[in-house]
Parts: C-alpha cells; structure tokens; sequence
C-alpha cells in the first residue's frame, strides 16, 4: 500500500511554523490569528497520526481520508515557505537598495510585509483552515487516539527447527559459524556471534543449521532458542528461557527476582543461547540480560548467536566483527527456485519455463525468500504467460502472503522512524542499480525539506550524514566506495521494490511509454533518450517538487528547451531541479520565478555561459552546481543567493570578482572545479564564516592560497587537487603565525608537483584537531618536516606515490592517536618500513592498521 508520509509531513510543516521569525510573522492580526489556529488543529490531527497510520491498512475510509490531509498539509507548507520566500526578497532589498526605485521603496519600508502578500497569504491560509474544518466531522468519527513513536515492529515467530531438503547453498556459511563457536573465548564476557543480513536473506535458516549440527549438540548441553522480536523485555526473555530449558515450567506469575534466581539454577552447565531476530537497540536492556547470564556458573565457555538486521544491534551486543550474510550464487537461486516451482523432477519437462525461470530468479539477487515467493507464485503453472507476466513485473506488484518476501522486509520499513521512511521511499525515483552519491542523496532529501531541525552545534548537513549512517546501519543501504568527505552506496534490488511500493502515489520515473502519473506524485525522474518532451501526462501536474533529467546529453539544444521551459512554467513549486549533462545553452529568463528553488543543478552543462538576469531571484536556492558549465565570470547575481550553503563553480576568468560583506553568509561548501585560467582565490574569503569545506580542482596557474583564509576558523576539509603551480606557502608574520588557530579535519594535497614543503601556517594551526592528512602524487617533496609531531588529533595519514620522501619523521610513535598508515607506491618508504625486513618496521608496529604497498 501506498505511504502518505502524513506523520513525517506534520513534524516538518509544525516546525516551520515554530521556527518562523518574528521578522517574517509580522502581519496583520487576522493573518497572525490564522496561522496560530492553523498550528493548533495541526497539532491535534499529529497527535493521533500514528494511531492512524496503524489503522489506514484495516480501514479504506480512513485510508482516503489521510490522502486528502497530505495534500492540505503540503499546500500548508507551501504557504508557510512563502513567508520566508517574502523575508529573503525583503532582505535582497535592503542588502541591494540602489538597484532601482522601485526597490530602494520596498527597502525603505521593509519593516513589515507588504499588505498585499499579507492579504493574499491570509485568504491561502484561511482556506486551509476550512478545508481542515470540513474535514474534520469524517476525521473525528475514526475515534483515534494518541501514541508514542516507538516504531514496534509486528512480533512473528520462529522455532529451532529446520527442514534440511529445504535449505540450499548455506554450507560454508554453517561451518564459518560453528569454527567461531569452536574457538575458546579470550575474555571473561559471552562471546556474541551477530548474524547480520537484510529480510528475507536466511539469517534465522542458518543458525537453526548451526543450532541442530550434531557437533554443536555434543559442545553444548544446553541449547536455548529464543524469538526475541520486538520486545526486549527483561522478564518476558528471562520467561522463555527457563521455559526454553526446563520444558513446561510456568513462571508467568513470577517476580522478576524469582525468575532471576530461577535462571542461576538453571544455567548450571555450558550453554548455547540463540537470540533470533534482535531488533533492540538500547543498550542498557542488553546490558541487563548479559549481567544475569554471566552470573550463572555456566556462563565459561557459553556462547550466544544474535540474529538482526541492524549494524547497531550488532554493535550493542558484541565486541567481535558481525557475520555479514551474502546472498546465494544464482546456481544455488535457480536450484531452490525450481524446487518450489515445480514437483520433484517434473521441470525437465519443461525447458522452456527454465529459461524464463533463469531470468526471474535474476530479479531476486540472491535472496532466498525471494526465490522462493515467485517460485511458489508458479507452482503448478506451466502455461508460459504465467512465468513471461511474473518475469515481466516489478515484485511490489505481485501478490504476496504474510510470510514472502515484501511483508517481510516491509517489517524493517515500519521499524524506521517517520522521518527515515520518507528518505528511504524518495530513494525509489532513481532506477535499480543506481549507484547513489551520498552528497547528492542529502541534498535533494534537504531541499525537499526532509530533515527534522538540527540540534545545537550541528548543521542540516550532518543531519543528512546521520539518515544515511542510520540505513547503512539497519543493511537498507550498502556502502560502495569510501571519499573522505562523501560515499557511494547501492540500494538491493528488493529494498528498491519496497521503496516503490511505499512511494507509488509519491515518486514516479517518467519515459516515453509513461501512460498515466498519479496527481500526487510530488518527484520525477525524467528518462530515456527518446523523451523529447515534456509527456503531455505531466501537464496537469502542479505541486511537484522534484525534477531530474537524466540522459540529457544525448538529446539537441531544441529538445531540451521544449523540456524544461513547460518544467519552470508548470511546477511554481520546485524545490530541486536537476539538469545535469544538459546540452542547453541558457536558462529560460522564467527561472526567476521559481521562488521555492533549493537546489539547482548544471554541472557539465558546457553550453551555458551565462545566467540569465532574473537568477538574483532565487531566494531560497541552498545548493549550485555550476561545475563543468562554459560560464565566463560568475555574475553579481549569485552572490545575491545569502541562503547558498554549498557552490560548485566553473569559469574562463583568470580572477574571481570580490566577495562582499554580507553574502554567502551560510555557505558551507565551495568547490572551485577544472577552473583552467584561475590565478587565484577571490577577495573577501574572509566573510565566509561559516564555510566547512573548500575544494580546490584541477586549477593549473593557482599558485597559493590568500591571507584572508586565515579568518575561516570553521573550515574543517581543504582538498587540493591537481594544481600544478600550487606551493601552498602564505607569509604570515611571526606573531600571526603562532596565534593562528583553524579546525582542518582533513587535509588532502593531491599531485601538487610544485609543493616541496608541507604548509606549517595550516597544519600548526590546526595541531590539535587534523584528524586525516593525505599526500599523494606530489613529487617533489623531499622530506616531513618534524612539526608534524604536533599535530596530537591525528587518526590517518596516507602517502601514496610521494618517490623522493626517503623516510617519516623521527619519533612518530608519539602520535599516539595515530590509528591508521597506509603508504603506497614510494618505493623508499615501503622498503624502509615494510613489516618483514624494514630497518625501521618497529617505529610504527604500534599503529593499529598499517597498509604498505609498493603498487596502488
């Protein structure tokens, strides 16, 4: 069933109106009157969502009912941004009162709103408020009540047995859990065997294995299987153990010191405790259980097997690295597919169904659940439509029982929090096999306003880091490749069919075959070489909010304009548009009037040299991708944009314009990419305050960084890539140098052929927080000077391909948080330190993970 995201769409539109600011409430007292009934009926209806939510599957009436409340509570939201649209515009004006008459006026009475706006926003306002009234009487009669946001999952049950004719391709598996199980403990603690795999993958198969191998039976003579589930309850655990062991005994009346001194006289021998389906992750309840089992006298020598679908769970519960269960070999797929398709030996009847059965069993990727839900969907069909229609649907759209594959994963979706479950789901616009960048992913959840408020101390960025760590944590997502500052990740193919069965009526890919798009769909991803066009599907399309065009390097400068001009003139709302490999030559002057814009994206669009004159209008836009485009010079207009928070730039000028006091006053990200004539780095860098991360990329005649980055004492990450004539040296005086006090996280200096000293001003000044320093490619470096010994906060340092470095600084084992050292392609460095023969091996043999390769 679609997911109308009513509960995470409530937070969101009620913390906007908290968070406006006095400067943009200043209204009329009707208007004000409004927006504080609208705040009050929206918290009511908030307080009993989830209830809601809980009862919609059950209730078609309900179901429709919270429909019509998401779309009253998006136009809310869009009401509400308005406010703030208003604010930057009156803002603009005071920081740009000279531009013309008419706005020198509006600056001059820039106090409150105009009367206008303020009548127009009242009647938007008031006729949300009577929309909510008639719906009222209908939302009333479901008799919702209040609940809290624990996410509990529906509790199922499993038991110890296994049906070995049914389990294929888990051998190895089985003996890698028995060899741990076999191993002495190093400690005094229980060691904690986590399993730790996606729904459906065979988690609770392979310990029932493990649990019922007659060499586990002989080690263990006591061997306890609990289905934990939902509720890690101290009492309800200690219940089913004691029942587990001593088989009948009722202790349902028992207090819970009774049942603790019950399990001591229980637990008298070694055991094997299996703890199946753990999703608790609260510590302190884990830490209770694992006290009272290690106060039995059977506790030496036991061990416990866990399994969960959560990274953290696994953490919580055990010291050692989680089993991370793969998917089977497609041979192992097919051979369990035809077992459930077919009766013993009958598919030889029937090649031609195998051949279609190769391909379906291809869709599962390896999950044995899956393989055997579209199996058992074809037990005894044999005619070829059946298994062409299974072949040729999405999953999400099969029918499925309570025990295949999509309910099953459908559990991990409702243990998320609201505010993940619609991350999760926008993750369905893009195509399966997607490789996702993780800055990308946070900007668009960002500019559609996904994020809960940041705490104190943190930005709507690291808010976004959090959601991803989150799903990596709980296996929805799979990290690919490691950046430094950002990662790759896939999504499983089955996951991806959950994400488009909960956002169906949400996000929607579009191609040249697309016959009908629900008028809920607020996010699209345009496709297909062949769409050369705007559908005419869309066009009734309103309230959309996200646009992204791929493939558009393979279309002409005129196709491409019939594409996104009906974009800017259709959807008034967008947040984010991307336009990336964009053959355009120039936006539509009509860009201007998307005042809800957040994100804009152009990069490698090398046709556009400029940008046309309204853009100062984009107000709210937070994100700019301008790398890769042909632009000369970037325009006055852009510094106009105060709520940029991150800026890729491209451009043929050998000099930046200066920038103002007063602008890019949040921008936390600026990059400055293949800018091939830059000589160096704009004025005024010292007014960016709030910047975190500078990137500078292939600029072959920067030669130095200015004075003035010095005052940027928020800067976190520098990267130097590719610039030739950089020496990275700064003349400070000897006072100022002393003083300077900057935050570098990370430093990376990459194929600097110019750079034959590391920069003191930058590493000294930032002794006592440079977490990472990565060198790599840079010739012409000799020697690492022995300051380096200050910098007491480092964690990692990589060299790679630095020939002339002969040796590291004497004294290195004083770098005690020194975690990591990885050393590749120097050959005088590898031969002096390697772990079998290096003279001088023993100065870092202490360092925890060291990595010396004489090749990448």
């Amino acid at each position: 069933m679609a997911e109308t995201f009513l509960f995470n769409i409530a937070e969101r539109v009620l913390e906007k109106l908290v968070h406006l600011s006095v400067q943009e409430i200043r209204l009329a007292f009707n208007v004000k009157t409004e927006l504080e009934r609208l705040e009050d009926t929206m918290s009511n209806i908030k307080a009993v969502l989830l209830d809601a939510e809980r009862q919609q599957h059950h209730n078609e009436k309900l179901h429709l009912c919270m429909w019509k409340l998401r779309d009253i509570f998006y136009d809310a939201e869009d009401v509400i941004d308005d406010f703030k649209c208003e604010a930057l515009r009156k803002q603009d004006a005071i920081n740009h009162p000279n531009i013309n008459l008419k706005v020198q006026f509006l600056a001059s009475c820039c106090t409150s709103l105009p009367p206008s706006f303020s009548l127009r926003m009242g009647y938007k306002i008031k006729d949300i408020n009577r929309r909510l009234d008639e719906l009222a009487t209908e939302w009333n009669s479901f008799a919702l009540g209040p609940r809290s946001d624990d996410r509990h999952v529906l509790r199922r049950e499993t038991s110890s047995f296994v049906d070995y004719s049914d389990v294929i391709g888990r051998d190895e598996d089985k003996e890698n859990i028995i060899s741990m199980l076999m191993k002495p403990s190093d400690d005094g603690n229980i060691p904690v065997i986590p399993i730790v795999g996606i729904g459906g993958l065979g988690k609770t198969t392979l310990a029932q294995l493990v649990y019922n191998d007659d060499r586990i039976t002989r080690l263990f003579p006591l061997k306890i299987w609990i289905c934990v589930s939902e509720e890690f309850d101290l009492s309800r655990l200690l219940k089913l153990i004691i029942k587990s062991v001593n088989d009948g005994e009722r202790c349902d009346d028992s207090t819970l010191d009774a049942l603790q001194a019950r399990l001591r006289s229980l637990l008298n021998d070694k055991f094997l405790l299996v703890l199946d389906d753990v999703w608790n992750e609260n510590q302190a309840k884990w830490v209770e259980l694992r006290n009272l089992l290690r106060s039995t006298d059977g506790f030496l020598s036991s061990k416990i097997i866990v399994t969960t679908r959560s990274l953290n769970v696994a953490s919580i519960m055990s010291s050692i690295p989680p089993y991370i269960l793969k998917g089977l070999s497609l041979e192992d797929c097919l051979t369990l597919f035809i077992k459930w398709a077919f009766n013993d030996g009958n598919e030889r009847h029937y090649p031609n169904l195998i051949r279609i059965g190769e391909e379906i069993v291809k869709k599962c990727k390896g999950v044995p659940l899956a393989v055997r839900t579209l199996g058992s969907l074809l037990f005894q069909k044999t005619d070829e439509s059946d298994w062409i229609y299974i072949r040729e649907n999405e999953i999400w759209r099969l029918k499925q029982n309570e025990n295949d594959i999509l309910p099953v994963l459908k559990l991990s979706y409702n243990h998320l929090p609201s505010h993940l479950q619609r991350c999760l789901a926008f993750l369905s616009l893009y195509k399966k096999d997607e490789i996702y960048y993780s800055d990308q992913v946070i900007r668009l959840w960002m500019a559609n306003g996904f994020f809960e408020h940041p705490k104190q101390n943190q930005e709507w960025e690291d808010v976004g880091k959090r959601y991803l760590n989150e799903l990596l944590s709980r296996c929805l997502i799979q990290k690919e490749n490691d950046f430094g500052l950002g990662f790759s990740f896939k999504m499983h193919d089955l996951i991806h069919d959950l994400a488009l069965e909960v956002s169906q009526r949400e996000c929607k890919m579009v191609n040249p075959e697309t016959k009908m798009v629900d008028e809920h769909v607020r996010h699209l991803l345009l496709c297909d070489e062949k769409l050369v066009e705007v559908p005419s599907v869309l066009e009734k399309l309103e309230k959309v909010q996200t646009v992204i065009v791929q493939d558009g390097s393979k279309r002409s400068k005129i196709v491409d304009k019939s594409l996104i001009n009906p974009c800017v003139s259709n959807f008034k709302y967008l947040r984010a548009l991307e336009l990336r490999d964009s053959p355009l030559t120039d936006l539509p002057d009509s860009i201007g009037t998307l005042k809800h814009l957040r994100d804009l994206d152009l990069a490698r669009s090398e046709g556009i040299c400029e940008l046309p004159r309204s853009f100062y209008k984009l107000y709210c836009l937070q994100s700019l991708n301008l790398g890769g485009t042909g632009l000369k010079q970037l325009p006055d207009s852009v510094q106009r944009l105060i709520e940029l928070r991150r800026l890729v730039i491209t451009v043929e000028a050998g000099h930046l314009k200066e920038i103002r006091a007063g602008c890019w006053t949040s921008l936390q990200y600026l990059e400055l990419d293949r800018c091939m004539k830059l000589r160096c780095l704009p004025e005024g860098m010292q007014y960016l305050k709030s910047l975190r991360t500078l990137h500078l990329y292939i600029c072959p005649r920067l030669a130095s960084l200015p004075r003035s980055l010095k005052f940027l004492t928020k800067l976190e990450h520098l990267q130097i890539v590719s610039c030739m004539s950089m020496n990275l040296k700064m003349e400070l005086e000897e006072e100022e140098d002393k003083d300077l006090q900057l935050s570098l996280k990370t430093l990376s200096l990459v194929n600097l052929i110019n750079l034959r000293d590391l920069p003191r001003w930058l590493l000294q000044g930032s002794s006592s927080t440079l977490q990472q320093l990565r060198i790599r490619g840079c010739q012409n470096l000799w020697v690492l000077p022995a300051w380096l010994l200050n910098l007491t906060s480092l964690h990692e340092l990589q060299i790679v391909d630095c020939d002339n470095l002969s040796a590291l600084p004497e004294g290195i084992d004083c770098l005690t948080n020194l975690r990591e050292l990885k050393i590749k392609k120097c050959r005088q460095l590898s031969k002096r330190y390697r772990e079998n023969g290096g003279e001088d091996w023993h100065k870092i043999a202490h360092i925890q993970k060291v990595v010396i390769k004489d090749e990448e």
